[in-house]
């Protein structure tokens, strides 16, 4: 595990340890995940799904669930609409998704009547880290919306801003991420970025420092910025990078995760509660760093 996230495993330690839902976990890297940040204080867990059938998994793979509650849930619908209910009830403040499929917990997540809706936007968040990086860098939305239109990139922007101040890491550099850092009509992400920039001056966006359009370069490189003359609170420093869409993030973040020896975490922001939303390939490192952040997540939400 690299330092920055080791960083916030240390700082959410602190902290007391929320009710989590683990929303069926049929997988043993599910059930591992709760019971290793249950080990770490990160969280408490509560396993809802089909009783005998994780009773079965932990005991083949020699995982102790004696003084840990399991709820009975035999679908991944029930065991989707039940951990949701619990955070409706303040039974549980953390939401983790454990080996069913996406689409059906956010589903339960999103619905209207019996969700865990809120004024915001859902959105994701990766806080990415490397080998001797400076500093981690977060990149929204890799995983959620698709192709955001501006309302949506608002809120994907003010729920990473929140995140990052809630993580301890203070009023954030937000660049707005384009193919270069001009505005052409042609380029509608460069638009949208100079209109986001506004939004931020009119106190739509608050609490962070914005600039875009931005080139990749031009946002993390102060080199390639000051070759393009360009002399911002951002340029060359930013720690939250917005991408246009989600195809762009996903390749972003990837190339970072398989090229680049990056690791990776992250959470659905906007809901009731914080969503830890791992996929089933993810280490338990990222597992748990992604624990961390909601962890601290939750309890920023309580004063803020």
């Amino acid at each position: 595990m690299y330092n920055h996230h080791q960083k916030i495993i240390e700082k959410a330690k602190v902290k007391s340890p929320p009710y989590c839902a683990v929303c069926y976990p049929c997988e043993a890297t599910a059930i591992e995940s709760g019971l290793e940040a249950f080990k770490l204080g990160l969280l408490t867990p509560i396993f809802v799904g089909p009783k005998k059938q994780i009773k079965l998994i932990a005991e083949q793979y020699r995982l102790d669930l004696k003084n840990h509650q399991i709820i009975e849930a035999s679908s991944e619908f029930e065991a989707a609409t039940h951990s949701v209910k619990l955070i409706r009830e303040q039974k549980a403040h953390l939401l983790m998704k454990g080996s069913l499929h996406t689409d059906i917990l956010l589903k339960a997540v999103i619905n209207k009547e019996t969700g865990l809706r809120t004024g915001k936007r859902i959105t994701h968040v990766f806080l990415m880290d490397g080998p001797n990086w400076n500093t981690p860098y977060m990149i929204t939305d890799a995983a959620i919306n698709i192709a955001p239109d501006l309302v949506t990139k608002m809120h994907i922007i003010q729920n990473a801003i929140d995140l990052h101040h809630a993580l301890g890491y203070g009023v954030p550099k937000v660049a707005i991420l384009s193919a270069v850092e001009m505005v052409n009509p042609d380029i509608s992400s460069t638009l949208e970025a100079a209109a986001l920039c506004k939004m931020a001056d009119r106190k739509q966006i608050v609490n962070g420092i914005l600039d875009g359009p931005l080139a990749l370069d031009n946002a993390i490189s102060p080199e390639a910025a000051a070759m393009k003359g360009l002399d911002t609170p951002v340029t060359g420093k930013a720690q939250i990078l917005v991408v246009p869409n989600l195809e762009a993030g996903n390749i972003f973040f990837k190339s970072l995760s398989f090229i680049g020896q990056a690791d990776s975490a992250g959470i659905v922001l906007g809901a009731k509660a914080p969503i830890i939303l791992t996929s089933r390939a993810s280490s338990l490192d990222s597992r748990l760093v992604s624990c961390a952040m909601a962890k601290l997540s939750y309890h920023h939400s309580l004063t803020h």
